[in-house]
């Protein structure tokens, strides 16, 4: 344990300096709290984060366990990205409902739509367990034994953390690569209602052009609604439910923002790697992003393809192509970043010195033994890259055998069935399976494909003979083609599980995922499980040896706090942009010839008469977005804005495509995240839904 106090000890050292960067845990706000009230904060960290009060946290929901959101009624009404929103707003959609096309609003409680599987999570309290995590490890055991006495531990730690209460649920994670253990202990809420949203041509405007990128004119958000059974405890959905109380909701600010003044952002952050070695850096920006990018290429070209010719494909697709396309754009963003800020050869200055450093102490050796497993661990990384990427993303073989697994288990696939048809064009499809099996083939070493996969190759004159062999031939094609062959199997008694293993495209996905999982995921799994054992060892050393850098753990989309202030960037040589974008930029970029852009008529009417109503701003006009130096990352999705005074001014939804590399590298000058105005919220509920019902039940500060 003495590795453990001094490991305590260099962190509340270096906890204690003053930076920017950073996403901090709130139940440690009081080391930062200072740092924060110098640059404009008014509140306490009790009033950040408390377990004897109501304090903001309560304010806050991890939104279907990728996004964040926030309370902004004591009725619990819910405010987070109409994009963390979109995959519900679609399943309500249909050609003659188009709520992604027009938009939906609940002008009672009454209309609010129901969600099957969303979620909220709200967080109880999180607790440093460190001690209790390790109780019985002692220095001579070995990394099993090590791991066997963590899970123990942490087992029990979460039984007693769940044991009284509804809807109580709780994780143990570890940090600073398992040199920390916090306990995070959530109530969950599942009647969750859908209450308004958009036209996604105002809460996706600019699509996949505007995405990641400044300057921003998109309305991202979406309303939600906590409901809870009479006692305000969480319930399954029931008509006899009512809207939650929470114990805290969010002030909503409309009196502005400006250049420099104070934000903070509170949410979920996703996935960071700031403390990984050159060697993964290189790996990421020079061969596994390019790669990747070119695959989902493939997939966001056939899908465009299809949505833009027929209203009912978009909306099939609406959700998959956003999904696709938006690492897509990131990963681009990111690349560049890494190697305009050459953070390789940064990072491998910093790493001589600290070898030079580290000689004759407990971490001599270990960037050397780290380079030499990422050495090893480099084929089975693009590998699997590729197999994640392509042949296992292919729509119809990875259905296929997930309808026969669940058969197999004697489970009904009957929901399944129906879910996957709704959403499914095989057009698409096939010219996907067409594009990335010859990427795969292409790239894919021979010693890592299957037998199956040579040999059926070799078989057809093309990929496209293979593709119109598979996507003729399967019997999962169509819902009606996949009903009879079910109903010839029920009619003979046979063994349906059995007989769908002659099914080509379970013989695809089947011989793939097996090879797969059996030499190349264990190999995988194995060296990556070697490595982040040794950066235990690395971020300590790093810590003892930079005892003038502030250190934060990588985000693992547990709560954070994010602070900085509005500020505009300079991308490049001349070219400054401001922090803040209007309805001027709207009207700007509006073209009824492109969906992206085509926006409502009534917002035209609207900008027409200047109809902005008390929502305009100084400058007579309406604010859109503005711009940050708060370190956000995905998951931060939905997060509040707060200003100085805790009340809500904004919802951060993105960052600068400049500044993607945050995940890896923080660069000041130009990372910026990017939130939505709420004035744009209230002026398009007011203006555009006229839902004022929702703004009554706001406290709104003017």
């Amino acid at each position: 344990m003495k590795r453990l106090l001094s490991f305590i000890t260099i962190l509340t050292i270096s906890a204690s300096l003053l930076a920017d960067e950073g996403m901090w845990l709130p139940a440690l706000i009081s080391q930062r709290i200072g740092d924060m009230q110098s640059k404009g904060f008014k509140l306490t960290a009790e009033d950040i984060y408390s377990i004897n009060q109501a304090s903001l946290k309560d304010a806050v929901v991890l939104f279907n366990r990728g996004c964040t959101g926030e309370l902004i009624s004591d009725k619990g009404l819910l405010l987070t990205n109409h994009h963390c929103g979109y995959s519900q707003i679609q399943k309500h959609s249909s050609v003659e409902h188009d709520y992604l096309k027009d938009g939906f609003w609940a002008m009672t409680m009454e209309d609010e739509l129901p969600n099957e599987n969303l979620v909220v999570d709200f967080l109880e309290r999180m607790e440093d367990v460190t001690d209790k995590v390790l109780d019985g490890y002692t220095e001579g055991m070995t990394e099993l034994q090590r791991d066997s006495v963590v899970k123990a531990n942490s087992k029990e730690l979460i039984a007693e953390a769940t044991k009284e209460g509804k809807g109580l649920r709780a994780q143990v994670e570890a940090l600073y690569y398992g040199n920390q253990y916090f306990i995070f202990v959530f109530r969950t809420f599942s009647d969750v209602r859908l209450v308004g949203a958009p036209p996604s041509s105002i809460g996706k405007f600019g699509g996949d052009t505007d995405n990641w990128m400044w300057p921003r004119h998109t309305g991202d958000f979406s309303l939600f609604r906590i409901y809870a059974d009479k006692e305000n405890n969480p319930a399954p959905y029931s008509e006899d439910n009512v809207p939650y109380k929470p114990k805290k909701y969010f002030k909503v600010s409309a009196k502005g923002v400006k250049e420099g003044d104070f934000t903070f952002v509170y949410g979920f952050p996703g996935s960071t790697r700031e403390y990984i070695t050159s060697d993964a850096v290189h790996y990421n920006a020079e061969i596994s992003n390019p790669h990747k990018i070119k695959l989902r290429t493939h997939r966001l070209d056939a899908q465009r393809k299809y949505m833009s010719k027929d209203q009912a494909v978009r909306i099939m697709y609406s959700a998959k192509n956003a999904s696709v396309s938006n690492a897509w754009k990131k990963w681009q963003g990111e690349m560049k970043g890494i190697r305009k800020m050459n953070t390789v050869e940064v990072k491998k200055e910093y790493e001589k010195r600290f070898r030079e450093w580290a000689k004759g102490t407990e971490y001599e050796g270990v960037l050397d033994q780290l380079a030499g497993l990422y050495a090893q661990l480099e084929p089975y990384s693009f590998a699997n890259d590729y197999y994640r990427e392509s042949v296992l993303v292919v729509e119809l073989p990875a259905f296929a055998r997930r309808i026969q697994r669940m058969v197999e288990k004697g489970e009904d696939p009957s929901a399944a069935i129906a879910a996957f048809y709704k959403d499914y064009y095989l057009p698409i499809d096939k010219e996907c399976f067409i594009s990335l099996v010859k990427e795969f083939d292409a790239n894919v070493p021979a010693s890592f494909k299957p037998e199956y996969f040579t040999n059926t190759l070799a078989q057809y004159p093309t990929v496209e003979a293979w593709a119109d062999d598979m996507y003729t031939k399967s019997a999962f094609i169509s819902e009606k083609d996949l009903s009879a062959a079910i109903a010839i199997v029920g009619a003979a008694q046979g063994d349906l599980a059995k007989a769908m293993d002659d099914d080509p495209a379970i013989k695809f996905y089947k011989a793939l995922v097996d090879f797969y999982n059996g030499s190349i995921y264990p190999q995988y799994t194995s060296i990556n499980k070697e490595i982040t054992l040794l950066y235990r060892d690395y971020m300590r050393g790093q810590m003892e040896f930079d005892k003038e850098k502030a250190f934060y753990p990588d985000a693992n989309l547990t709560l954070r706090v994010a602070y900085g202030k509005i500020a505009g960037y300079s991308p490049s040589d001349a070219v400054y942009f401001t922090p803040s974008s209007s309805i001027e930029g709207i009207m700007q970029k509006d073209n009824p010839e492109i969906f992206d852009y085509n926006i409502p008529q009534e917002l035209r009417d609207i900008y027409a008469r200047k109809d902005y109503g008390e929502w305009v701003n100084e400058n007579g006009t309406i604010p859109v977005c503005f711009i940050a130096t708060n370190h956000t990352s995905g998951g931060n999705s939905g997060s509040p804005v707060i200003d100085g005074d805790g009340n809500l001014i904004g919802l951060n939804f993105d960052r600068v495509w400049e500044g993607t590399m945050s995940d890896v590298v923080f660069d000041p000058d130009v990372c910026r995240n990017i939130s939505l105005d709420v004035r744009f919220v209230l002026f398009t509920i007011d203006k555009l839904a006229k839902n004022h019902r929702l703004l009554e039940e706001m406290e709104i500060i003017r």
